[in-house]
């Protein structure tokens, strides 16, 4: 069995309460006791929304997890209630766009019965908690980050107090050094980490993108664990007492934490966090030891020689060993790899899946990863352990699956929202783009000689898409009917976050992607041996590609 969270009876108790409350919402709404105003904030609750051609649901994955029967749950509603495909987002969370009103209970319930479900991927509440999705599996972890995340989850599933915020509400966990959940672009982030001998977490608030971007300022240097949830009740109360209600441009905690000054706000949360320290919400040992045995790890085999038949199968196939040295990374224990499973092959669809990869991808972990999936924030899928001596037949089943594009990390691997041939919100189209782009840097040569690279594109300033972080960042816009894309250079994720600058004015469809070509040519004559696209723009600034780009114009 996974090492997952599984559902107890009160869990399931609950979640099957809500979708007889929704069958009987969607009964009156269709006959028409229901208004679409009335009704409207009802199915967002149930994560329903209405979006251009169909209802769209959003189904949770919380901290980016799946057992291979969730999978399997996944592939048969995309089969019976979409068509036939769905789409893993960059909040680790799957959208299913072709919904009829009707069968959306029916699919809840289906959901329900694979102990899944669609409360809070919507609403003004906290959403989805987002954690490292190589969690229990890396060698620079200091612990498995989903242990917290489900900490989180539970305290902030349905919770009174925070059923009605201003805006959404995003956190993300990490334990390692290296920041694989963007904690930085989250309204809060967490990281855990140790001070001696006590561990604790560094807590940052205020971060996000979207209308007005912003990297997250750190209010707490070192939270011990233990005051984890007390903490983060104390900062949702400062956030629900004075954050706006009156523009919701202007609601989101970046912007109090902006307008108070993070030393402001984070004494003000240190105050209500005072009285409430001590209180039910501490989270002795005893409470973290409860949820860890969720988590326990896989029972690996003690492994001897753990590259040998790698390396060797790698230098008669080369195609095999880019695959080995792209999509696949170090595990913790020896012997086993971590296998990234490219949902971008050229010209496809970011985030994208058939039922039929669903599936075979299912199949993929009970035979190979101890059951496991991990959904990514960067719109791919994880097999988290897999045995070194089996990675050519993982390979193999995962070409045939055209699931085994060498791109992870690099150009192809390209992050892009909806954007206009689904979402409502936006304003231009992405997905073209990020085809077009994709089909202009296929070559996996070029690719591995330009290095890790992070191209996002988002179709409105919703930022759905993380262009904001974006090393290459595109925003779709709209001026006097025609799309435009306007460019932004320098935008990271990770540990030393940083958001893109725009650097001059909006391309066409067809320019973007010329203009993408030109960027990394001349990221290719200005970098230094080893340095990869992100420290050579910080090195050298935007002057050398906005010449590039404009020296013509």
């Amino acid at each position: 069995m996974a090492a997952t969270y599984r559902y107890n009876e009160a869990d399931r108790t609950l979640v099957r309460e809500r979708v007889a409350q929704f069958r009987d919402q969607v009964g009156r709404r269709l006959a028409g006791q229901l208004s679409e105003d009335a009704f409207r904030p009802l199915r967002l609750m149930n994560g329903l929304y209405l979006q251009l051609h169909a209802y769209m649901l959003r189904v949770a994955i919380p901290y980016g997890t799946l057992s291979a029967d969730q999978m399997h749950a996944l592939a048969d509603i995309a089969r019976r209630y979409d068509r036939g495909f769905g789409h893993f987002t960059t909040r680790q969370n799957i959208q299913f766009n072709w919904i009829e009103l009707a069968e959306a209970p029916d699919l809840l319930a289906d959901l329900a019965d694979a102990d899944m479900h669609a409360i809070q991927t919507s609403g003004n509440v906290i959403r989805n908690v987002t954690a490292d999705h190589y969690a229990g599996a890396t060698a620079d972890e200091i612990d498995d980050s989903r242990i917290y995340a489900e900490i989180i989850r539970q305290w902030s599933t349905l919770h009174p107090e925070f059923s009605f915020l201003p805006r959404k509400f995003k956190i993300a966990v990490t334990a390692s050094a290296t920041d694989r959940a963007a904690l930085k672009v989250h309204d809060i982030g967490v990281r855990l980490f140790k001070q001696g001998d006590e561990r604790g977490f560094e807590v940052m608030v205020g971060g996000g993108q979207g209308r007005t971007p912003m990297i997250a300022k750190t209010v707490r240097e070192f939270l011990p664990e233990r005051d984890l949830l007390s903490y983060l009740e104390a900062i949702l109360r400062v956030y629900n007492l004075h954050g706006r209600r009156d523009n919701k441009y202007k609601a989101r905690i970046k912007i109090l934490v902006h307008d108070l000054g993070a030393d402001v706000f984070a004494a003000a949360v240190e105050k209500e966090w005072q009285a409430i320290k001590d209180g039910p919400l501490a989270l002795p040992e005893e409470k973290v030891a409860r949820i860890r045995r969720h988590f326990h790890p896989p029972p690996f085999l003690d492994l001897d020689a753990p590259n040998a038949l790698r390396l060797a199968k790698a230098r008669r196939d080369p195609a095999f060993d880019r695959w080995l040295r792209v999509n696949t990374k170090p595990h913790k224990q020896p012997g086993y790899a971590i296998v990234d499973i490219s949902l971008k092959p050229t010209g496809g669809i970011p985030g994208d899946a058939t039922a039929e990869q669903m599936d075979a991808v299912a199949d993929l972990a009970a035979r190979y990863s101890f059951d496991e999936i991990r959904v990514t924030h960067t719109q791919n899928l994880v097999l988290p352990h897999v045995e070194e001596s089996a990675l050519y037949d993982v390979w193999r089943a995962l070409d045939d699956l055209d699931l085994a594009t060498p791109n992870v990390g690099l150009a192809g691997d390209i992050i892009s929202c909806p954007g206009m041939d689904y979402c409502t919100l936006a304003t231009a189209r992405s997905i073209p783009i990020a085809q077009a782009i994709s089909h202009r840097l296929a070559d996996s040569d070029v690719q591995e000689d330009l290095g890790t690279l992070g191209i996002k594109i988002s179709g409105c300033i919703n930022a759905c898409g993380h262009h904001h972080v974006g090393n290459i960042g595109i925003l779709g816009l709209e001026k006097n009917g025609q799309e435009y894309y306007q460019l932004t250079l320098g935008g990271d994720p990770g540990h030393d976050a940083s958001l893109g600058v725009v650097v001059g004015k909006s391309f066409s469809a067809d320019g973007i992607v010329d203009a993408v070509e030109k960027i990394t040519e001349a990221y290719r004559r200005i970098r230094t041996p080893g340095e990869n696209f992100i420290a050579t723009y910080r090195r050298v600034g935007p002057a050398p590609f906005k010449e590039t780009l404009y020296a013509a114009a």
